[in-house]
């Protein structure tokens, strides 16, 4: 068993443990990042969720590498792809021109972009990333962690040693390994005291999971899958909540409570889904670039709220795996075979599966969307009051901000009451009690593991919030370690406190919002 040491460990290679690792070499730190999968990036890469981003996007309300990381995406279609002059000169390039955000690209370019810019800090051997590991324990004395444990798929295991651990798994895996005090799933009213809380916790009761899958459009094609296995079942299921079956052009619509109509292709009054998460559309490459357009499918219909992964036992996470990924197949089985097409045919056989645009044999995702995970109890808590607009009528500004945020309090059906709410809010600021556990030392969240609640999760999921988590969890630990002080003393002493938020500001980190209404 190999020892390795390093001042800072982060424990999970997602979007935050990409940033965290990013924050701490620039500060001169060695820093070991590992990763479950093949791919760093989570949500960008292996979840493939092309971003969810704020209106404003483009002008403010990220941090500096945040939006290097935007234009240089767009910038490596500039060099690498075949773009007709316009697209090229288009300075908000969209290479799918997908309607969830404004920028829908390839999770295989945000890999590129994410090792070009980690590469100057693994090249120098500042920054070691491992991945294929998973952690599996933690050597713990009193609020200390002392070591953890990562085993790699085919067998071999590490210890890791360091000053501080920052947990960046998708679904707070260090978490319990550690002894951080955590809570999972919806809190009760009394405890939160938020509107929409209910009335007695439900620790089970998490947004559903996504096994999202590529596909091109072939015209003309036919390109159908095996039927799957499960096929039948999911044809026929329909939730109680549900007015209709989930494999249908029907989803929940959280505004009314009741049900709204899509279509593939926009048709008349009907909003298409195909061209969502699409990531590449051929118009804006040159003739014959692609056979046809290539989509993310991460939609309603593939939510799969039948059970939860986490705090559950192994037996039970495979099960609700295995389903998950016989539902997103199922799913494109029934639009290839039986969806309803607006000319009163049945199927678009010309869907094909594209396991390579995943970097995978199955055509799915390498991991599954995880909206919500495991949150530290926290110093401070974000809790609903502090960002629905219809509790509070302006943006909440906090004396300990390390960035900010902003999206709409959007929560899926979850895994028990399945229960879904959707309401507007004001953009945030990230409180640094948010990031300090109550009780360990040496543990930080550096994604979307901190300490918000069930609800407000809806608004710290998305892509540069986690991004600016891990940013700011990365500066944080580094800052500690520069000063000689527990992370929650730079909160508890003003002095400390200005000039670790200084530090973040002169490493292009907002604090503040400007004047803007809620979304």
């Amino acid at each position: 068993m190999e020892t390795l040491q390093a001042d800072i460990i982060i424990i999970g290679g997602g979007i935050g443990g990409c940033t965290a690792a990013l924050a701490a070499s620039k500060r001169g730190k060695k820093v070991i990042l590992t990763e479950e999968t093949d791919w760093i990036g989570g949500q960008l890469t292996s979840q493939a969720v092309p971003p969810d981003e704020h209106q404003w996007i483009e002008q403010f309300g990220c941090t500096r590498t945040y939006r290097e990381f935007r234009n240089r995406v767009r910038e490596y279609y500039r060099r690498h792809y075949p773009l007709k002059e316009e697209a090229r000169r288009d300075e908000r390039l969209n290479p799918g021109k997908g309607w969830v955000s404004r920028l829908c690209h390839e999770p295989k370019v945000a890999l590129a972009v994410l090792q070009e810019m980690l590469i100057p800090y693994t090249s120098s051997g500042r920054l070691s990333i491992l991945t294929d590991y998973k952690v599996t324990g933690a050597d713990v004395d009193g609020d200390d962690v002392r070591s953890v444990t990562v085993q790699h798929r085919d067998g071999p295991v590490k210890v890791l040693q360091g000053h501080y651990y920052l947990d960046a798994t998708e679904t707070g895996e260090l978490l319990p390994l550690a002894g951080v005090e955590y809570v999972t799933g919806a809190e009760a009213k009394k405890d939160t005291g938020e509107l929409h809380a209910p009335e007695e916790a439900r620790p089970q009761d998490m947004q559903s999971f996504t096994y999202v899958f590529a596909v091109d459009y072939v015209e003309g094609g036919n390109f159908v899958i095996e039927k799957p296995e499960q096929y039948e079942f999911w044809k026929d299921y329909r939730a109680p909540f549900l007015q209709h079956q989930q494999l249908s052009w029907f989803a929940p619509d959280a505004h009314t409570g009741g049900s709204k109509e899509f279509a593939m292709f926009h048709h008349e009054d009907l909003w298409g889904l195909w061209d969502y998460r699409r990531i590449v559309d051929p118009s804006l490459f040159v003739e014959g670039a692609y056979e046809g357009d290539i989509s993310l499918i991460n939609w309603p219909q593939n939510d799969y709220w039948s059970g939860s992964i986490i705090d559950v036992s192994d037996e039970d996470r495979a099960k609700h795996i295995h389903e998950s990924k016989q539902l997103s197949l199922s799913l494109l089985y029934w639009l290839q075979t039986e969806a309803p097409r607006p000319d009163g045919g049945k199927g678009y056989p010309g869907l094909r599966l594209r396991g390579d645009v995943l970097g995978t044999e199955d055509g799915l995702a390498k991991y599954p969307y995880i909206r919500e995970s495991r949150r530290i109890k926290a110093v401070s808590t974000v809790v609903e009051e502090d960002i629905n607009a219809n509790t509070r009528d302006g943006i909440k500004q906090v004396n300990d901000s390390v960035g900010i945020g902003c999206y709409r309090i959007d929560l899926h059906p979850t895994t028990e009451t399945n229960t879904f709410f959707y309401a507007e809010s004001y953009p945030f600021e990230i409180p640094l009690g948010a990031m300090l556990p109550v009780r360990v030392n040496n543990v930080l969240p550096a994604c979307k593991n901190i300490g918000s609640t069930h609800i407000t999760n809806g608004c710290f999921r998305v892509h540069p919030v986690e991004w600016n988590i891990g940013e700011s969890a990365g500066y944080l630990a580094s800052f500690a370690m520069e000063k000689g002080v527990l992370p929650r003393e730079v909160r508890e002493d003003q002095a400390l406190l200005r000039k670790f938020q200084a530090l973040l500001v002169v490493e292009g980190i907002e604090l503040k919002w400007p004047e803007v209404g809620p979304i």
